[in-house]
Formats: structure tokens, C-alpha cells, sequence
């Protein structure tokens, strides 16, 4: 006797057919919270993510590190504030343009006419305010250097300290400023006259001392790791004069432009005001930057900086990061952070079992207040939480036998 009297045979066929689909429908679609995302079910999650009011529809593209296909955009080409992460640009051009290897000389000199002194520099960018920093990070110590000029100028000019002349070249501003206020502060107020570096050298005589910065591979790591805004601005002016702009915010643009171009980069959308990204009017899209990051990886010569970047809950600005909010992910992220009111962003690559992404997150939208921002931190963390596991060989040794 039939167990469903009311159900002919073709209904109750297409009722097990019907159960049986949905079966497979729901064990395709439903991915486990815990379960690392496979390529082909990214989409769906992510979007389902960045639905996070918390994120105020950011930009987002996640690319295969591999291939360079795209695995996942939302408004990837819309252009966004980066924030720090802007400073992927100088890093990338410093790499490109200046010796890493080189550390970079400031030297005083008494002058060949009276009471004069030449300062040739070659615009060190670190150079430290407090001597004990300066002598514990290998930088150039301001302070050591004053106190030796001082020195000099009271003992080539035993009469009176007034009347110096102070011939410089190659610094910047704020340093200038730095060692006026200095030599100030002990009675010494000489008259500052800007020279080229060519009639800096033509004017020193007797050489009273000197310091160097560290090498430029140690600035730059610095200034990625720890998101150095000032060191930033610096290195990107540097590149710029070496790559023959100009030295300021406009040479700047013109490198960055020129870097995206030379990897077959859109720049169109690029508004590059700045090189730290501290200017709310920078703007890049996720596309650009994904795609710099992705070529700029393929080439040994760009290495160090993804190296040099900060790793997710081990160091730097990410230090904090994924301990609480993805602890998986700890150790698998390495990115730039980027941080304005109003703005959360994070750029760079996750691993994830055997393959590597490259991501760019862009929230640039989401509400004011140090509460938003550390909740927009938290939601892109967990995002990244999801595809981040380590790269376990697929052939694992025999264990030893137990007894």
C-alpha cells in the first residue's frame, strides 16, 4: 500500500527531484562562518559584508596575486580619499628613483670670508632634534652639530658672535628654521643666505663637522612601517627632483603619474595633492591601486617594499590589528594603513592557503569620530578574516611512528 495515496507518481518524482536540488543549492551556498572562502564564493560573502552600514558602501577589489584576475570589485573604479595609503606611491618611486643603499651628508664648514659659515647638505630628510634619538636610530643629530658650529664660530671670532653669515644649501625649510631656533636659544643669531650647492662648495673653508643620515632603505622602512607623514612628503620631493620635476608637491603628482603610467596603469583618476595623503583632496580608485601592487610585487625590484610593510597583529600600524577582531588572520596581512576622520582604508596582501591576494579596501565615507573609525577598522578586519589562512603544503612528511 502506497505511503502518499494523494501524490500520483510524477509528482511525487518532481517533489524528490525538487527536495534533492535544494539540497545541493543550500550546501553550495551556505559557506560555514569559520570556513576559509574559496575564490568562486568570494563574491557572494564579501558582498554581503560590505553591506556593513559601518563601512558606508566602500570601495573594495580583491586580485588573484597569481594571475592578476580580478576575484572580487565593488565601486573599484570610483575615486576615493586614500589616506595613507597614498604613501604605496612614495614608496614605490623612492624605490625607483633614489640609491637605497645611500645615507645622505650634512656638513659645516668655516667660510673662506670672515665670519661666515657653510652648511652643505643634501636634504636629509631624518635629521633628529634630541641628540640621544639621533645617536640610538643612526641619524643626523641636530644638536651635534649646532653645538659644534657654535663652538667654532666663537673661537674663529673671540670679539663677538654678531655678524655671522650662514651660507646653506640643500636643506629643508623646517630644518633650517629648526637650527635658527637652536643657536637662538644660546645667543647666537647669524643671518641665513640660501646658495647653490655648487657655491656651497665654492665657499667652505676649514671643515668643522659633520653627520649622515641612515641609509635611505632604513628611512623608507620607517616611514611604511610606522605611517611617517613628514618622511613621506620628503622622499616623495626627492624622487621627483631625481626623476628631473620639480621639488614640491607638483613634481610629486608628476612621478606618481609617471609610475602608474610606466606599468600600463590608468592615472586618469589619480589627484595626487600630497605624498603623505594627509590632503582630503588625494583621490585614487581601488582598481589603480590593486593593480599597482599586483605589478609592483611581480618585480624583484620592488621586494623591500612588501617586505617593509606593516604585518597584521606583529608590527607597526597594523600591530594592534586581528588580534581581537580576526585572530586567524594574525601574521597573514600585510598592507598600509591609511586613517583621516571620515576615512579607513588598508591596502596590500593576505594569504590565504597556497595563494596570495592582493586587496584594497576604501571606506571614505563612513561617519566621523574615533568610534566609527575603530568599528570600520574592526568590519574590514573580520572581512579579511575570511579568506586569511596560512600556505599548509599540500605534502606533508610522514609522521614517526608512536609507541
Amino acid at each position: 500500500m502506497s505511503l502518499l495515496p494523494h501524490f500520483g507518481t510524477d509528482m511525487l518524482m518532481r517533489t524528490r527531484i525538487s527536495i534533492v536540488v535544494f539540497a545541493l543549492a543550500t550546501s553550495i551556498s551556505v559557506v560555514p562562518a569559520n570556513a576559509v572562502l574559496s575564490p568562486a564564493s568570494i563574491p557572494a560573502v564579501f558582498e554581503e559584508f560590505l553591506d556593513n552600514p559601518l563601512l558606508a558602501n566602500p570601495a573594495m577589489i580583491l586580485i588573484d596575486g597569481a594571475s592578476g584576475g580580478v576575484i572580487y570589485g565593488r565601486n573599484a573604479f570610483s575615486q576615493r580619499r586614500p589616506a595613507s595609503v597614498m604613501k604605496i606611491f612614495s614608496g614605490a618611486v623612492a624605490i625607483k628613483y633614489l640609491d637605497l643603499q645611500s645615507r645622505l651628508p650634512t656638513n659645516i664648514s668655516l667660510g673662506l670670508e670672515e665670519k661666515t659659515l657653510v652648511i652643505q647638505g643634501s636634504f636629509d630628510p631624518w635629521i633628529s632634534l634630541n641628540d640621544n634619538v639621533a645617536n640610538k636610530m643612526d641619524r643626523t643629530s641636530l644638536p651635534y652639530l649646532g653645538f659644534n658650529a657654535l663652538k667654532a664660530a666663537k673661537k674663529s671670532s673671540p670679539g663677538s658672535l654678531k655678524g655671522f653669515t650662514v651660507l646653506y644649501s640643500d636643506l629643508f625649510s623646517q630644518d633650517i628654521a629648526n637650527l635658527k631656533a637652536f643657536w637662538s636659544q644660546r645667543g647666537f643669531y647669524p643671518s641665513f643666505k640660501a646658495v647653490t650647492s655648487e657655491e656651497s662648495m665654492l665657499n667652505a673653508g676649514d671643515f668643522i663637522v659633520g653627520d649622515q643620515s641612515p641609509k635611505i632603505s632604513e628611512i623608507l622602512r620607517y616611514t611604511l612601517l610606522w605611517s611617517e607623514n613628514n618622511l613621506a612628503e620628503r622622499l616623495g620631493r626627492l624622487s621627483a627632483r631625481a626623476a628631473g620635476y620639480s621639488f614640491d608637491d607638483k613634481g610629486t603628482a608628476q612621478v606618481f603619474t609617471e609610475l602608474l603610467v610606466e606599468h600600463g596603469i590608468d592615472s586618469s583618476k589619480l589627484v595626487a595633492i600630497d605624498a603623505s595623503g594627509l590632503s582630503r583632496e588625494n583621490r585614487i580608485t581601488a582598481t589603480m591601486m590593486g593593480q599597482l601592487l599586483y605589478q609592483l610585487h611581480k618585480d624583484p625590484k620592488y621586494a623591500f617594499l612588501y617586505e617593509a610593510l606593516p604585518v597584521g597583529g606583529v608590527s607597526g600600524t597594523l600591530r594592534t590589528r586581528f588580534i581581537k577582531t580576526a585572530p586567524k588572520a594574525v601574521g597573514l596581512v600585510r598592507a598600509k594603513t591609511g586613517s583621516l576622520n571620515g576615512t579607513i582604508t588598508l591596502a596590500g596582501y593576505v594569504e590565504s592557503t597556497g595563494r596570495e591576494y592582493v586587496f584594497v579596501t576604501l571606506a571614505d565615507q563612513i561617519s566621523r569620530g574615533v568610534t566609527a573609525g575603530k568599528k570600520a577598522r574592526a568590519a574590514i578586519d573580520r572581512l579579511l578574516g575570511r579568506v586569511a589562512a596560512p600556505n599548509i603544503p599540500s605534502e606533508m612528511s610522514a609522521l614517526p611512528a608512536t609507541s
